[in-house]
């Protein structure tokens, strides 16, 4: 009986202590809107506002608007103009939130046009929903008067051009003046500042198409971030914790769609998937944009394994904010999806859509780009001028002092001071001469920057434009295959659509170069390979391919020609090399430039040319256009049956 009251009484306890506890979480998980209504003065709802990290954990932002328009009312009612600023820049935080950014902008510049009845915190966050805007809105001239204007009040130290500098898409110099401005900043012992520098390196690489080296960043990153949410001698807040667990969601994130760009999908699908149910719960615009990116990469994983109906629930998603260049991506992805299901009515319907949005916005985007980079420019010149300004005031103190003793000794040596007046105005003079010979230099190189600039912009565009054009052709010849019956047509097709393909390979490689004038022949040739396998999808794809190119680069004069050949040599060894199984079947390319002179080989151990090749040479057009294409390269194509397989070898200046 005893043991048995013991038992009641332990049982009761363990209620009471867990309804207690259940009360306490409760309490925690009240939402931010409860704390801000329950809250009186309107200067401490503007602090649980802005001060939350979570704000939307239980309540929208059209919840919040509504809120927010009823103390509009009241403090217009009762006339009180502190209270109705407060509210207003609140307002325009949310609609910023929202992704109505024109109205966010229009209503934020209104109340800091009476910024002097505001104050500093106040001033604070009215700056950064413009910036904000003008950043979404692509206004980067703005946005940089913006950041002048916070500097100028003290909020910031320095104007940072590295983040408008990635949204033009100029992500190596963005990831450089990152490095150089914020490293210096962060202490060897802060995992978290460590964890968010690796990761801003690692996406700046992401996105300048370094999906190895970004990896190697990320997974630094990631690593930081553990160090820190294990380490149990920091104390940290829920915000803390919530804004960790952010973090966490973009480097997965950004790990994953790595993964997609190695083709590594089995990898990248439980990343992106756990990435964007956590982006999901915050409220920041660029978490937004990040988890419709995420969604995308996630199509594209899901696509490339055939997981059609994963993909199409993925493209099916409608986001509230989404910028041009995800709609061409996703109109993309939905092409290549009813392309593998072979809706070709629909396929053709979303490659067109891409189209013509491309060519409305080629020319608008490049001028504005070159509007905006003119702007940043000048703006950093603006900051060097500066600077030269206060070391030549500096300078002139120095000159001022000397000129001051020279004065103190002019009773003395009369003479002597004639000779040094004269010896100081030649050095004035000279001096002077030289500073304005180092401008005349920076303007004439400003202005040769500028042409070169421009220069490369039209070529990169104009390359773009010929692929875009090949690729149209190559989807011309698909569309036409589908439609012939005839199998010889059928084989003329997809081998012209091949050649096709390793054309635009030549100038999709020159735009997304640096260097305009040669293209890096390894990673040109990987990708002509998966372009032949994608052509003949039933062959090739268990052969060994040994590609002995690293290093070696060729001009567009040598490279066209050469991917001809290259193409009609893969082709050939898909087609004809191993009728029976290619499971042992192996290629070799080799390709070498020493000085002047270069020297091609390729080899594949199938069954070997037939015995009456000499005969059809002047009847095969394969072998008359590699001949033809050889002569171009002033060289002579050598044909080699004796050993096992085939062997193609030629040498070119």
């Amino acid at each position: 009986m005893e043991r048995y009251v013991r038992f009641l009484f332990t049982v009761f306890c363990f209620v009471f202590l867990y309804s207690g506890s259940a009360q306490s979480f409760d309490d925690q998980e009240q939402s931010v809107l409860k704390e801000f209504q329950d809250t009186n003065l309107p200067k401490e709802r503007f602090n649980v506002f802005f001060n939350s990290v979570d704000r939307y954990n239980q309540n929208s932002a059209y919840d919040w608007l509504e809120t927010i328009k009823i103390y509009l009312s009241n403090a217009q009612t009762t006339n009180d103009t502190t209270a109705l600023r407060l509210y207003q820049i609140m307002q325009a935080q949310i609609y910023n939130d929202l992704g109505e950014y024109d109205k966010s902008t229009t209503l934020a510049k209104d109340i800091y046009a009476a910024k002097d009845s505001l104050d500093v915190d106040s001033q604070t966050a009215v700056l950064d929903v413009l910036d904000d805007n003008y950043a979404n809105l692509q206004l980067f001239d703005k946005q940089i008067e913006i950041r002048k204007q916070k500097k100028e009040m003290g909020i910031t130290d320095n104007v940072s051009f590295y983040d408008i500098y990635s949204n033009l898409g100029l992500y190596r110099v963005a990831r450089n003046q990152y490095i150089m401005e914020v490293k210096p900043t962060i202490a060897d012992n802060d995992s978290y500042g460590l964890a968010k520098y690796h990761s801003k390196v690692g996406n700046y690489l992401r996105l300048d198409n370094s999906a190895p080296t970004a990896l190697s960043e990320l997974k630094k990153a990631k690593a930081y971030l553990d160090v820190y949410l294990n380490d149990i001698s920091i104390q940290k807040s829920e915000d803390e914790i919530f804004e960790s667990d952010l973090l966490k969601a973009e480097i997965e994130g950004n790990i994953g769609k790595c993964h997609v760009m190695l083709g590594e999908y089995e990898q990248a699908i439980p990343l992106l998937e756990s990435s964007i149910e956590v982006l999901d719960t915050s409220s920041k615009n660029s978490h937004k944009s990040e988890m419709v990116e995420n969604t995308l990469y996630l199509a594209n994983a899901n696509l490339q394994m055939d997981r059609f109906l994963a993909a199409k629930r993925n493209l099916d998603i409608e986001f509230d904010n989404i910028g041009i260049q995800q709609v061409i991506k996703r109109n993309s992805l939905l092409a290549a999806y009813y392309d593998r299901v072979e809706n070709y009515k629909n396929a053709a319907m979303y490659y067109k859509r891409n189209e013509r949005i491309k060519d409305s916005m080629a020319q608008k985007q490049s001028s504005i780009i070159k509007q905006q980079l003119v702007t940043i420019v000048a703006n950093e010149d603006l900051e060097n001028s500066q600077r030269l300004i206060e070391e030549q005031k500096r300078i002139n103190e120095l000159a001022r002092s000397e000129m001051k003793a020279k004065d103190e000794r002019i009773n003395l040596v009369f003479i002597s001071l004639i000779f040094t007046l004269l010896g100081f105005a030649g050095l004035v003079y000279a001096y002077l001469k030289s500073i304005k010979n180092q401008r005349l230099i920076a303007e004439q190189k400003h202005i040769i920057e500028n042409a070169l600039i421009e220069k490369d912009s039209l070529l990169k565009e104009i390359h773009h434009r010929v692929k875009n054009n090949l690729q149209m052709v190559s989807s011309l010849l698909s569309l036409q295959t589908k439609n012939t019956r005839s199998k010889a047509a059928i084989e003329a097709l997809e081998e012209g659509k091949s050649r096709v393909k390793a054309m635009a390979l030549i100038h999709q490689k020159l735009y997304q170069n640096d260097d305009l004038s040669v293209i890096e022949m390894q990673g040109y040739i990987e990708s002509l390979i998966n372009s032949v396998q994608s052509v003949y999808k039933k062959g090739g794809h268990n052969i060994s391919i040994t590609i002995d190119a690293e290093g070696t680069e060729l001009d567009i004069d040598r490279a066209i020609p050469f991917g001809l050949i290259l193409n009609e040599l893969v082709s050939n060894s898909f087609k004809y090399a191993f009728p029976d199984s290619d499971d042992n079947g192996k290629i070799y390319i080799h390709l070498r430039k020493n000085g002047d002179q270069g020297y091609f080989e390729y080899t594949d151990n199938g069954v070997g040319l037939p015995e009456d090749t000499e005969e059809r040479t002047h009847s095969s057009m394969g072998i008359r256009l590699m001949n033809r294409l050889v002569n171009q390269l002033q060289s002579k194509l050598n044909i080699d049956t004796q050993t096992e397989g085939v062997r193609f070898w030629f040498n070119f200046s």
